[in-house]
């Protein structure tokens, strides 16, 4: 599906790939991992076209169609619903070709695309896909310009998951939704039909939804099998293979080398000096074993404090008139590890404003100790550092008072060396500028952390770094994020933020699961017995109904084996494709290519035939049942 040879790019000055080599198959689910400015974001820039090589090629199957997340959020007064539609342009003309339309046998031709293509189920997948990502049946009708910009990203994540493209690429997809949406996400990827090539630091997702990992570092691209945790145990093991290796011929050189000095002056012994120094030549430099530099979070212990820290009774949360929480009966002691579950929209950011005191309760009462130290963290953060101060700057600000060293030692703490504390902020990656809000919010050591999507832009090794700092740390913990990961590792609480108020889930993240496929089983159960009770009222509607049936009961049917031809002819159809898809046929005589094929064309005429006549009896059974 995708062949990247030699691959040469420059940007900048910089060497981002230094003649990489590595191949997708069709059908494949590949994790693209590596460190944060690896250039894993500037490949698929490239794969796209958008950047050219500077030497090498990269070639993608022919008439492969290629999918990409649009950079920028739709907009306008379209229904989400139709906004998704229309991802699909082949389909979107076909229908209004069809609707203008006058020539039988293009009409035809249409239809037959129409049905290869499965439109006339478009309307239904593309509502699944988008009730996956968190819009209900009324969402979906409103128009795009409605929601805000991460809402909008989710609707153009579902339009290139509508359109189904044979090579579909997908950067970071997890950074604009919840959990609950996250969740969703990874059994749909799982079992995606064509190529999947995805840029993710989500460790579960990589794990549950790849099968081959590609992964890019110091300008190459070397690939592994597996999900994630296998790439991690096989790259350690070759690492540790090649330090044994390098150990092995440290000492090979040792041993020459001391050979050579103490018999080089020697006359008996200068010749065996002489040959080993050859030998030591012809070894070659030193395998080298090179890592990257690890990530370093270490977050400072607070005092300790009597329980609880924060509580809140009888409490009501919102915004002016609008209640968003109520019935708020909650406590939060020092050694709780508290995460926040629900969509998005139900409150989660709410009561994390309400608990880190940056909103008050419209009602109820907020105890909180006058010492209790609140570390905050949101991503938004971000635009509130200044682009042309360095991180000294701007932990120097807040630590008036501090000598530098003290200074420099709390950026120490996040990965912030000599080097990098002096540089600008508008210079540093979206991982380092998260270390920097990391690194501000816990200068007093914080009894209290509310880490509100901590690892949107830290990759694999970061996020791994600040689990294990957060499992250190002595204070209380309350997390909003979509990470499983970083959920199950981290929480030993959950609490559930819906349908207003805010409960203690009982159970860990897979009884979480299994309670969000209940949730939609019982709103489908839900559906059917509003649909049974409606029935119900309608009974004499009904009645006259199956007297209307009975008299149309010729016509039905004929209708019915219509249909049933149209089935058969279905899976005769797939049967045939399934034979013509296997590349073992195409080594055996061309005769039988041919008759499938000609079998195939059979199959089409019938279908198209059937599908007509069934049209006609259709309309007759309408009409008779109207004027019944």
């Amino acid at each position: 599906m995708l062949h990247v040879n030699d691959l040469v790019f420059r940007i900048g000055g910089r060497v981002l790939f230094d003649q990489a080599t590595v191949h997708v198959p069709a059908g494949a689910r590949v994790g693209l991992v590596g460190r944060n400015g690896a250039g894993k974001s500037t490949l698929f820039k490239l794969i796209m076209g958008e950047y050219a090589c500077d030497a090498g090629s990269i070639a993608i199957r022919p008439r492969a169609r290629v999918g990409r997340v649009a950079q920028e959020a739709p907009e306008g007064e379209t229904s989400l619903l139709d906004c998704v539609l229309a991802a699909d342009e082949e389909r979107s003309q076909l229908l209004a070709e069809a609707e203008t339309g006058h020539d039988p046998h293009r009409l035809a031709e249409i239809h037959d695309r129409l049905n290869a293509i499965d439109a006339h189920s478009a309307p239904a997948r593309a509502a699944a896909i988008l009730a996956g990502l968190g819009f209900d049946s009324a969402a979906q009708s409103r128009p795009v310009s409605s929601f805000s910009g991460g809402w909008r990203m989710r609707v153009a994540l579902a339009a290139v998951l509508f359109v189904r493209p044979d090579l579909l690429l997908l950067d970071e997809p997890t950074n604009h939704l919840d959990l609950e949406a996250t969740l969703w996400l990874q059994s749909y990827l799982a079992s995606y039909p064509g190529t999947l090539l995805v840029i993710s630091h989500d460790r579960e997702l990589l794990n549950e939804v790849c099968n081959r990992i590609v992964h890019l570092e110091r300008g190459k691209l070397v690939a592994y099998g597996g999900n994630y945790d296998v790439f991690e145990k096989t790259r350690r093991e070759k690492m540790d293979l090649a330090a044994k290796a390098q150990a092995k011929q440290l000492e090979q050189r040792r041993k020459i080398q001391s050979f050579i000095d103490r018999f080089r002056a020697k006359a008996t012994k200068a010749r065996q000096a002489q040959s080993r120094i050859k030998m030591l030549e012809r070894m070659g430099p030193v395998v080298s074993v090179i890592e990257d530099r690890s990530i370093s979070f270490d977050f400072p212990d607070p005092d300790p404090m009597s329980p609880p820290i924060v509580a809140i009774d009888g409490g009501t949360a919102g915004y002016g008139d609008k209640v968003v929480l109520s019935g708020l009966n909650l406590r939060v002691d020092m050694d709780d590890r508290i995460a926040l579950l629900g969509a998005n929209g139900n409150g989660k950011s709410t009561l994390s404003k309400v608990l880190s005191g940056r909103l008050p309760l419209l009602k109820g009462d907020l105890h909180r100790p006058a010492k209790l130290r609140i570390g905050y963290f949101a991503q938004h953060q971000t635009d509130e550092l200044n682009p042309a101060a360095t991180p000294y700057d701007h932990m120097a600000e807040l630590m008036k008072d501090a000598p530098e060293a003290k200074v420099r030692a709390q950026l120490g703490r996040f990965g912030f060396e000599q080097d990098r504390a002096d540089v600008k902020v508008e210079n540093l990656s979206g991982g380092e500028k998260a270390r920097l809000l990391f690194a501000l919010m816990s200068r007093d050591a914080p009894h209290l952390m509310i880490l509100d999507e901590p690892t949107n832009h830290l990759d694999i090794d970061a996020r791994e770094a600040l689990v294990a700092a957060l499992n250190a740390y002595d204070g209380a913990v309350v997390l909003v994020s979509h990470d499983p990961h970083l959920v199950e590792l981290v929480a030993d609480r959950l609490w559930l933020v819906a349908d207003g108020r805010v409960t203690a889930f009982d159970g860990d993240l897979d009884d979480y699961r299994k309670y969000l496929l209940d949730q939609a089983r019982e709103a489908r159960r839900g559906s059917a017995a509003a649909d049974k009770a409606q029935s119900a009222n309608r009974k004499d509607e009904r009645r006259a109904a199956a007297e209307a049936r009975a008299q149309t009961a010729p016509l039905r049917k004929k209708v019915q084996e219509a249909e049933k031809k149209l089935e058969k002819l279905g899976k005769d159809k797939t049967a045939i494709e399934t034979k013509l898809a296997d590349p073992k046929l195409y080594s055996g005589p061309g005769e039988a290519v041919a008759k499938l094929q000609r079998e195939l064309a059979e199959i089409d005429r019938a279908i198209a035939d059937t599908e007509s006549a069934w049209l006609d009896l259709h309309e007759q059974l309408e009409a008779a049942t109207t004027n019944a």
